[in-house]
């Protein structure tokens, strides 16, 4: 297995790895110490499918539910699919796209459940020549930079996540979906359990902070993530068919960039894992 780091404070491109339900155990533990290290790993020309995806993510834990269709319609599904074509091979129409511009927001995926996600695997069949790239951020690198007096400060705080709060601002939720994901509650600081660095953990679904006012919270909220997302920290990943990359929710923001949508097709399929960290998540408070 060969790694190519990618920013100065995480990613790295893997090859020599074929991805697939069956794995080397050595290899299935390169790829775990890995995560923790860098964060986001990237994989080159993978010839990916429905099947293989899914078993790769079976090994790296339990599948997570899609939220959308979940909460929607009560159906449990494995997959998303990122872009504008649908499962059928047509394009989608205005209001999915529009939902889906919610993903330009930084964000890290399914922090309003009350076990978030692990990682986020991504596979790419279809993109547009020219946009539509991804882009990340370390919150653990932010966490670094912090003062000692910041760090301190928001040591002992927790977070209200609400699903509703971030994207109702970008198109109407269905209501059954919104009473699937009622706000939780998660530290503002967390820990990964496997080398003990730290940091924080914000996005735009990140609402509130526990015991603060309002504009107290976005003040907190709003800070962090600037700090988080100055231009030289951004790794901006330029997508090519047949790669898969696989994403730290843990410990990354990312989001989605525009692209012609009139113009080109893009087709992504996605899975991710449910988090392994139970022990730090708190109920809302009465």
């Amino acid at each position: 297995m060969q790694i190519q780091p990618l920013h100065g404070n995480f990613g790295a491109r893997i090859t020599d790895v074929t991805l697939s339900g069956v794995m080397n155990a050595n290899t299935l533990a390169s790829l775990r110490r890995a995560i923790d290290d860098y964060s986001l790993l990237c994989f080159p020309d993978q010839d990916m499918n429905d099947e293989k995806q899914l078993g790769f993510t079976h090994l790296l834990g339990e599948p997570e539910a899609e939220h959308v269709r979940f909460g929607s319609t009560g159906e449990i599904s494995y997959f998303g699919t990122v872009g504008n074509v649908k499962d059928d091979g047509n394009l989608q129409d205005g209001v999915n796209a529009r939902y889906q511009s919610g993903n330009q927001l930084w964000h890290s995926d399914s922090s309003f459940r009350e076990t978030p996600s692990f990682v986020s695997i991504l596979h790419a069949y279809e993109v547009p020549p020219t946009g539509g790239e991804t882009e990340f951020v370390s919150m653990r690198s932010g966490y670094r930079r912090l003062s000692r007096d910041q760090k301190q400060h928001i040591a002992s705080l927790h977070v209200i996540h609400d699903y509703v709060f971030s994207r109702s601002t970008v198109a109407p939720v269905n209501p059954n979906h919104a009473a699937s994901l009622p706000p939780v509650m998660h530290p503002l600081v967390r820990v990964n359990p496997e080398n003990g660095l730290k940091n924080f953990y914000i996005g735009s679904h990140a609402r509130s902070v526990v015991g603060m006012s309002g504009t107290q919270s976005r003040e907190l909220l709003d800070m962090l993530l600037e700090h988080t997302t100055e231009p030289e920290q951004i790794l901006r990943h330029s997508w090519e068919p047949g790669q898969t990359v696989i994403w730290d929710n843990r410990c990354l923001l990312h989001r989605g960039t525009g692209y012609d949508a009139s113009r080109w097709r893009r087709r992504m399929r996605q899975t991710r894992v449910v988090g392994e960290e139970k022990g730090v998540i708190h109920q809302m408070p009465a």
